[in-house]
C-alpha cells in the first residue's frame, strides 16, 4: 500500500530503479530493491507498507540487473502495486523532461519537500504535467462498441479514449472523441472511476455512453477497425490492470444480472 507522504528527513528504505521506461527487477521478484542508502540525487516518492520508498533514476539500464518495461510490471503483479508503479513512471518522465526551465532554459534544481522543478534563474517552478483523458465505453443494449488501434497487438480491441481538449469538459470530449473517431453520437453519459495511467502522465476519466445508433463510420487515422460485440462473442481485450478492461467486465456483469 503506497502512502502519498514524501519522507522528510530520510536517507535510507526501498528503491525503484527506472531508466528509459523500463524497472529494475528487486527482491522476490518486485520492483523494489532491497532497503539501502540513498543517493543525494535519487527522488523520495512516499512510503510502502509504511517503509521509505524512493526513484532512483538513470539514463540506461544497468547490465548487473534484470530489467522489464512499466506495462509488463502492471500485467505480473497484483493490482494493489498499480500506485506505486503508476507514480514511478509518472514521475520519472516529469524528471526526464523537466531538467531544464521551459522559460529560460536554465538548469532546473528539484526541491525535496514536494514533487517540484524549480528554476533558480527566473524563479519559474514546474510539477508534474497530469493530463486529463476520456475513456468512454458505447453501448447499445447489450453490444459494446470497440475499437482497434494500429499501435495494438493483433486482434485486440479496447474502448474509445482521447485527451480533453482546452476549455472542454470531460462530457463534451467523450461525445466529441466518439463522434470523431467512429461516427456514432451518444446520448446518455455515465461517469464511471478514474485510473492514473502512466503511459506518460494520463489521467483517465471513465465513462458509459449510449449510442444513438450502430451506425459506424471510422475515421482510418486513428482508428483501424471498430466493431460492435456481443457479450457472447468478445475480441481479444485490452488487459486487466486497465480502466478500459473494468468498463467492459462492469458491463458485461450488468448483462449477466440482467440490468445492461
Amino acid at each position: 500500500m503506497l502512502r502519498r507522504e514524501l519522507p522528510r528527513g530520510v536517507s535510507s528504505g526501498y528503491l525503484l530503479w527506472v531508466a528509459q521506461g523500463q524497472v529494475a527487477e528487486g527482491e522476490g521478484g518486485t520492483p523494489l530493491l532491497a532497503a539501502q542508502a540513498w543517493r543525494e540525487s535519487d527522488l523520495p516518492l512516499g512510503y510502502w507498507h509504511d517503509v521509505p520508498v524512493a526513484l532512483r533514476l538513470g539514463d540506461a539500464p544497468d547490465p548487473q540487473h534484470t530489467w522489464h518495461a512499466g506495462r509488463d510490471w502492471l500485467a505480473r503483479l497484483p493490482e494493489g502495486w498499480f500506485a506505486l508503479l503508476s507514480t514511478a513512471l509518472q514521475v520519472a518522465n516529469w524528471w526526464r523532461d523537466h531538467r531544464f526551465c521551459g522559460r529560460c532554459g536554465s538548469p532546473s534544481r528539484h526541491l525535496s519537500h514536494e514533487f517540484a522543478m524549480h528554476c533558480d534563474s527566473c524563479g519559474h517552478r514546474n510539477y508534474p504535467r497530469i493530463s486529463p483523458c476520456i475513456i468512454t465505453l458505447v453501448t447499445h443494449g447489450d453490444a459494446m462498441l470497440l475499437a482497434r488501434s494500429p499501435r495494438y497487438p493483433a486482434g485486440r480491441y479496447s474502448t474509445l479514449a482521447g485527451f480533453i481538449e482546452p476549455g472542454e469538459s470531460a462530457e463534451e470530449a467523450v461525445r466529441r472523441e466518439v463522434l470523431e473517431e467512429v461516427g456514432v453520437s451518444v446520448g446518455r453519459i455515465s461517469y464511471y472511476r478514474s485510473q492514473a495511467w502512466p503511459f506518460p502522465h494520463a489521467l483517465m476519466l471513465g465513462y458509459f455512453a449510449e449510442a444513438a445508433s450502430r451506425r459506424i463510420r471510422i475515421d482510418e487515422h486513428e482508428i483501424a477497425d471498430a466493431a460492435w460485440f456481443s457479450p457472447r462473442r468478445l475480441p481479444q481485450l485490452p488487459p486487466h490492470y486497465s480502466i478500459s478492461r473494468a468498463l467492459i467486465e462492469s458491463h458485461l456483469r450488468a448483462v449477466a444480472r440482467g440490468d445492461g
